[in-house]
């Protein structure tokens, strides 16, 4: 069974052969491990089932000088550390009103050239391949405004709250279109609406200004035959029944720190579909190997039992991470029992 016939089955909660995972490990890391395991290719049954096809806009970035640089959006992130995302500075809107402010264009000449030879260079591979937008709407919104204005925004001056959340569905949906006349399997979004204590803004707030957007984005996908998945930390729970009605297929990272992924899965896991359950947060850091192990394996017992899961960490892997712990989840992920 190839990675892309598995997560096909999985996202159809289906039986698998075995329950599949995504384990991203960047270079400095994979060098850690590979020292320490003294096994170079320690990762040689590691299967990659996700190809991500990006096109790097609209967070393509322009330097401004050594610690900054810009979005499309003419945002200016402050890089405290280099690679990571940084802080926005200055936000661009100063003021509740669109006035004066250009919109990036969704329609940028050879936005997608050489899309379409990546898209069929992955799909060739077996993998399972995704595209998709981060900051998609709030994100986006408070990334332009300030997120204490823009929570401000929501119930002192809601008509540009709405418009603002509009104008960027808007450039999403373009972009969605584009993106998805090609054979790609699924759109990603990325949104953390969430906190360790519940929704940011709340669930009512998030109905009026968010949801109806969002199920616009996610019925654009479908409607070309998209598989959707929505990357969202932090504590969602009250909102998974609307996002099933929405039509989401996949929810990302389930943050097991906050929520209780088994009693989620109890409760959803024939509705939609849930990729992570491997917190970053405590359980990673702060667990000794065994405990790794037994983890991980009553994860891929228990909620992937029945499809409608992907076994993953949270969230990136963090230096605080004991290496030994990520070698037991490269072997718990590689070597799995098949089911059946």
């Amino acid at each position: 069974m190839t990675p892309r016939e598995r997560l096909k089955l999985a996202l159809a909660h289906q039986e698998t052969d075995l329950t599949p995972y995504s384990l991203e490990v960047d270079l400095h890391t994979r060098e850690r491990l590979a020292e320490l395991s003294g096994d170079e290719h320690f990762d040689r049954d590691l299967e990659h089932h996700f190809a991500y096809v990006g096109i790097g806009y609209p967070e393509t970035a322009a330097r401004v000088d050594r610690n900054h640089y810009t979005d499309a959006f003419g945002v200016i992130w402050e890089e405290a550390i280099l690679g990571e995302l940084g802080v926005v500075r200055n936000p661009i809107l100063r003021e509740p009103s669109l006035r004066g402010y250009q919109f990036p264009s969704p329609h940028l000449p050879g936005l997608f050239d050489d899309f379409g030879a990546r898209v069929s260079e992955a799909v060739e591979s077996g993998r399972w391949v995704s595209w998709g937008i981060g900051f998609s709407l709030y994100e986006r919104a408070w990334s332009l405004r300030g997120i204490e204005s823009f929570l401000l925004d929501l119930v002192e001056h809601p008509d540009f709250a709405h418009e603002l959340l509009d104008r960027i569905c808007e450039f999403n949906l373009a972009l969605i279109a584009q993106a998805c006349q090609y054979p790609i399997d699924m759109v990603r979004f990325g949104d953390d609406w969430g906190s360790q204590r519940g929704l940011i803004m709340g669930p009512a707030l998030w109905r009026e200004f968010i949801k109806p957007r969002f199920a616009r984005m996610v019925q654009a996908a479908a409607s070309f035959g998209k598989a959707t998945f929505l990357h969202s930390d932090g504590d969602i729970y009250e909102i998974i029944p609307d996002l099933i009605e929405i039509g989401l297929t996949t929810l990302n990272p389930v943050q097991p720190d906050v929520m209780d992924i088994y009693q989620v899965k109890r409760e959803y896991g024939k509705d939609i579909a849930f990729h992570g359950g491997v917190s970053v947060q405590h359980f990673l850091p702060d667990s000794t190997p065994e405990e790794v192990r037994a983890g991980v394996r009553r994860l891929i017992a228990e909620v992937g039992a029945g499809g409608g899961f992907i076994i993953a960490p949270t969230h990136s892997l963090g230096n605080d991470i004991p290496p030994e712990n990520l070698l037991v989840l490269v072997e718990e992920f590689t070597h799995q029992q098949p089911r059946g």
